[in-house]
């Protein structure tokens, strides 16, 4: 049976074959922080059904994220970038539910020896950076409305869910702003009939509505993985 990970099933069914030994289920946490600053990548996530986010802290304490991984990703991409496989953010799980984790080494060996697992993974590596470019920019040029709608598009794009648990003030840390412009923002668009917010559960009522308010971010980010990674041979061929 294909995994759930997208990344996972764009591999040739005999490489799938020859790490899924290794491949262990874990069930992460909503908080949990699996990767610090400095620290040494000893494992990746294939994510199943949850979703992680990287993020970056300044000297003042100030946090945002740069990117965001889910079912169609891989989180510890350094531990096979060459140099130090360590990173100077923190990995965070951002929506609680399953993942797949692997020995970074295991990877490694097979990145180093198999030129199929490298040619997926620098495509990976490619569209993820293109997320990140993109996210910086956005944050810089767009409004704060356009932000929060491209964020939880790019959070719902990774669930394939309507109904998000996250709170403001955890939405508010991710895109780097104050928690009261998102609960303002959150309303307009509960107003609007986007989305139902209760308690710390987002519901995406209006998905196309949602897209409409955000800025070109989400579909230019989605469009470039969809095309480096489309057309890579996958194990439900």
């Amino acid at each position: 049976m294909a995994p759930q990970n997208h990344l996972l099933n764009a591999l040739p069914r005999t490489l799938y074959e020859k790490l899924d030994p290794h491949l262990k289920l874990v069930r992460l946490e909503r908080g949990q922080r699996i990767h610090e600053p400095g620290a040494p990548i000893v494992d990746l996530y294939f994510p199943l059904d949850c979703a992680l986010s990287i993020t970056l802290s300044m000297l003042n304490g100030d946090t945002a994220e740069t990117g965001i991984i889910g079912k169609r990703e891989v989180l510890g991409i350094n531990a096979f970038m060459g140099g130090r496989e360590t990173t100077q953010t923190t990995y965070i799980v951002q929506v609680a539910g399953s993942a797949l984790r692997l020995d970074a080494k295991v990877l490694l060996d097979e990145f180093d020896t198999n030129k199929e697992m490298r040619d997926v993974m620098l495509l990976y590596t490619q569209a993820f950076i293109a997320q990140i470019s993109q996210t910086t920019a956005c944050n810089t040029l767009h409004s704060m409305e356009q932000r929060f709608a491209r964020w939880l598009l790019e959070v719902q794009d990774r669930m394939e869910q309507p109904t998000l648990r996250l709170t403001q003030e955890f939405i508010a840390e991710m895109i780097g702003v104050r928690r009261a412009g998102v609960t303002q923002t959150a309303q307009r668009f509960q107003e609007a009939g986007l989305i139902r917010y209760h308690r710390g559960t987002v519901e995406i009522l209006d998905l196309p509505g949602l897209e409409a308010s955000a800025c070109e971010c989400f579909r230019m980010v989605k469009d470039e993985y969809d095309r480096l990674l489309g057309e890579i041979p996958s194990l439900s061929a």
